[in-house]
């Protein structure tokens, strides 16, 4: 019985994970889904840099998007087609998915029309929360391709939880490429 278990545990993690591996991250558009635009340009323009700085040619939506559009504008033909010609055909999508529990990985996952146009409404910190996290679901030339998720814990400021977030998806980018 003990065999079986371990069987399936493995065979399990090894499709939970196996996404992240076959990713090949070499550009990106990063989309910041957060409610507060403060939060989403500060979440976008970090997580542009460490791309850049790891190699990965990358830009925030901020710098596609008009401010106040919705980020449902970017699953558009002619917005894919202008970022197919800048050499981006990948999207990192970035949301909060809540406080201070243990989420398990998400297992169904909309379009990416449809992730675009949903609306999220955590912001980056809230006051006396210990953890936060974040997912992030890669959709490369339209299609869902990957997803990850990533607990930050320990926060205690909003300055915490961009310090942390530095620090701990510097060492995730490398599994992504």
């Amino acid at each position: 019985m003990r065999v079986y278990l371990l069987i399936a545990l493995l065979i399990c993690s090894t499709f939970g994970f196996g996404q992240l591996k076959n990713l090949d991250l070499t550009n990106a558009l990063v989309v910041g889904q957060l409610d507060k635009p403060e939060d989403r340009y500060t979440l976008e323009i970090n997580l542009t840099e460490l791309l850049i700085n790891h190699g990965v040619k990358s830009v925030a939506s901020l710098n596609i998007l008009k401010q106040g559009a919705s980020p449902a504008i970017l699953s558009s033909d002619s917005i894919k087609q202008m970022l197919k010609a800048k050499g981006i055909d990948t999207y990192v999508l970035v949301s909060v998915r809540g406080y201070d529990r243990k989420f398990k990985p998400a297992v169904k996952h909309d379009s990416l029309s449809v992730e675009l146009s949903n609306g999220h409404l955590f912001p980056l910190y809230r006051e006396e929360i210990v953890s936060i996290t974040l997912e992030f679901n890669f959709y490369r030339n339209g299609e869902f391709v990957a997803y990850d998720i990533i607990k930050l814990g320990g926060i205690g400021s909003r300055e915490a939880v961009l310090k942390k977030f530095r620090k701990k998806i510097s060492k995730r980018i490398s599994t992504w490429k």
